[in-house]
C-alpha cells in the first residue's frame, strides 16, 4: 500500500464553466455525471452536447460513485512512486479513465468493485480517484 510519503502529485484540473459544477461538487466529495435531457443517456467526460443525440439539453446529475474495474495498468517506472491507471465503468453505465488508489497495487483485478475517493491536487480541486470496496 502506498505511505503518505510516496504520494504523487497530482496537477490541478482546468474549471471552465461548463465544467464547474462538476469541480464544485468534487470539492464537497461528490461525483456528478452528465446526463441528456432529451435521450435520457449519461456520459463521460462531462461536455455540453450530448453525444447520442446532439441535443444540448444537457445536466449533471449525482452518481452513485462505485464500479468495476473495466482494464487497469500498473505503472512502476514513470516516477518515483508506482501508480494505477484504470478504466471503470461506473454503476451509471458510462466508464472513465482514472487511477486506483488505496491499495497493494498487485492485488486489482479485472471486475473488482470500487468506490469513489476524492484526492487533492496541487492547488486546485479534489479529483475523483478510485479505491477497492472490502470484501
Amino acid at each position: 500500500m502506498t505511505t503518505p510519503a510516496q504520494t504523487r502529485s497530482i496537477a490541478a484540473p482546468q474549471v471552465y464553466p461548463d465544467n464547474a459544477a462538476f469541480w464544485q461538487a468534487a470539492a464537497e466529495g461528490r461525483l456528478l455525471v452528465k446526463h441528456c435531457n432529451a435521450c435520457n443517456e449519461p456520459h463521460w467526460y462531462p461536455r455540453p452536447l450530448c453525444p447520442h443525440c446532439g441535443s444540448d439539453q444537457t445536466e449533471f446529475r449525482p452518481a452513485s460513485g462505485r464500479g468495476t474495474i473495466y482494464t487497469f495498468s500498473v505503472t512502476r517506472r514513470a516516477g518515483p512512486v508506482p501508480f494505477a491507471i484504470a478504466m471503470v465503468t461506473l454503476d451509471e453505465g458510462v466508464t472513465m479513465m482514472t487511477n486506483i488508489v488505496d491499495c497493494d497495487l498487485d492485488q486489482l483485478r479485472i471486475g473488482q468493485t470500487v468506490e469513489v475517493v476524492f484526492k487533492p491536487s496541487d492547488g486546485g480541486p479534489p479529483v475523483p480517484m478510485f479505491k477497492p470496496v472490502a470484501a
